[in-house]
């Protein structure tokens, strides 16, 4: 093979069209001659803007296709998928930037790919919404079909959940509401996504979900005209592996709300709920849906709304899943709303989740109506426990994992997010016993009560433990009456002497 020389790959470039003799002309008079090194003349191109680094390898090595489709030149590759490659491109007579995605050549050849192909790009054309990336023109040139899409300046959730591992729950909730509002708008249209999962998810520069790929088997009708199944189950093979193990027909609109609740999970644990694997056999068992952790061992600090709103995405029994993206994203205003009070971890049913009680929630004549109570517990079944006995008495429950947190969290909001705190002292020992002491002893806590849980082979360990009226300690195993007479003492107004 011939070295590579200036000239040569002048030429290749006037050939390829990238730019034109006048703009050579102008670079090659800089230098004042044409015989110019070959590193210096492709930075002077560079420099200028006149040819991008993924161009110039492609003309090094002797490519002489792939740079135009139709109006519009490729600058870069963004993105490579098993179907299609994906560009960033210039329409050359607008100047506007764009996405480009072709058909990689080996299915160029296969017809039905690439009727598939086209018709998700007529059906993405058909949604415009904030929270999906709208197609703008679907070329079906047998020599290279491609769509033109809006360019995202950002990145994919798979790209920031590696550089980030997860997001807080206020960025989780807020990219969630996001996605559910596009698939809401899809919803409405008869669509569902069909291939929902991180890399088709596109964060902008300004924190704004946008979806991407839809079209994918959307439309119930696309199966009935003709595609075949295994061009459709060989990129949504994760839904046909839930569909099976879910009971419902394919197309069920619902599955794209188990995904997003997966979504949500990932990134707010950084733990993918799934087992990720490249097997198709264990992609379609059902048991690797049935065997999802709870994302609270996964991370307890995570506020009970937003535990509800996935656990109720991600119910494998369709009917107890969220029915509508419309009824998730009510649910995640709600959470948000609840995050900028600092009332999240508030364990209330949420208006569309699974178990409302009515629309006033919780009965006004129970013992427990008005009252907050915070339980800091780090043991996930202790939690539950107290969870359930609180809530049946008409309490409302914060359940956080780390004793020192729960003291900052009095600091943090007025008024103050609880009207007693329970700390648990057999699983966080010593760090509960810490905090009960310093709940006593702040201004802002003091006249708080509280009760420290303990067990009994502690007795001897908590003699430091700073009790009155209104600071008791209970040993544990707890009986209910116990816990009851307890909480209606501290929460129950005293009669003020001599007033």
């Amino acid at each position: 093979m011939s070295e590579m020389t200036t000239e040569r790959i002048a030429t290749r470039i006037l050939d390829a069209g990238i730019v034109d003799a006048r703009q050579l002309d102008a670079v090659f008079g800089e230098f004042g001659s044409r015989e110019v090194p070959l590193p210096d003349f492709t930075s002077a191109l560079m420099r200028k803007g006149l040819v991008t680094n993924f161009q110039l390898e492609r003309l090094m090595k002797g490519e002489r296709g792939g740079y135009f489709y139709g109006d519009y030149k490729v600058l870069y590759l963004v993105g490579t998928g098993t179907f299609t490659r994906v560009y960033r491109a210039v329409n050359v007579k607008t100047g506007k930037v764009v996405a480009l995605k072709v058909l990689r050549k080996r299915f160029r050849e296969e017809r039905a790919q690439t009727e598939q192909f086209l018709r998700e790009g007529e059906i993405g054309a058909r949604l415009r919404h904030p929270n999906i990336v709208p197609i703008y023109e679907v070329s079906s040139d047998p020599a290279a079909p491609y769509l033109v899409l809006e360019f995202v300046e950002g990145q994919n959730l798979r790209a920031f959940m590696k550089a980030r591992r997860k997001f807080s729950p206020q960025e989780a909730v807020a990219i969630l509401m996001d996605i559910c509002s596009g698939l809401a708008h899809a919803n409405e249209k008869g669509m569902s996504h069909r291939d929902l999962k991180l890399s088709n998810v596109l964060v902008t520069s300004r924190g704004r979900a946008k979806l991407v790929d839809f079209g994918l088997a959307a439309v119930v009708e696309s199966m009935r005209e003709g595609i075949a199944e295994e061009s459709i189950t060989a990129r949504t093979i994760d839904y046909v592996g839930l569909e099976r193990a879910s009971g419902v027909k394919k197309d069920d609109l619902r599955s794209d709300l188990f995904f997003a609740g997966c979504i949500f999970y990932h990134i707010l644990t950084g733990v993918p709920p799934l087992v990720e694997t490249r097997d198709r056999m264990m992609r379609l068992s059902s048991q690797r849906y049935q065997e999802v952790r709870p994302i609270l061992a996964i991370d307890p600090n995570i506020p009970r709304s937003i535990v509800t709103v996935v656990q109720k995405a991600m119910e494998l029994n369709p009917d107890k899943r969220y029915q509508r993206a419309a009824d998730m994203l009510n649910d995640l205003r709600l959470v948000q709303k609840r995050l900028e009070e600092g009332t999240a971890d508030v364990d209330l049913p949420l208006p569309g989740s699974a178990g409302a009680a009515g629309a006033a929630g919780v009965a006004s004549d129970q013992e427990g109506a008005g009252k907050t109570v915070m339980v800091v517990e780090s043991k996930i079944e202790m939690q539950d426990d107290l969870r359930e006995r609180l809530r049946k008495r008409g309490y409302r429950v914060l359940i956080i994992g780390n004793a020192e947190r729960a003291v900052a969290r009095f600091n943090e909001y007025d008024p103050p997010p609880a009207d007693c705190v329970v700390f648990s002292a057999p699983e966080l020992g010593e760090s509960a016993l810490q905090a009960f002491n310093t709940f006593a002893s702040l201004d802002y806590t003091k006249h708080i009560p509280a009760i420290l849980l303990i067990d009994r082979k502690q007795a001897g360990e908590v003699v430091s433990a700073n009790l009155n009226d209104h600071r008791i300690m209970l040993t544990m195993p707890l009986k209910v009456r116990e816990l009851r007479e307890t909480l209606l003492k501290l929460l129950t107004p005293q009669p003020s002497n001599g007033a």
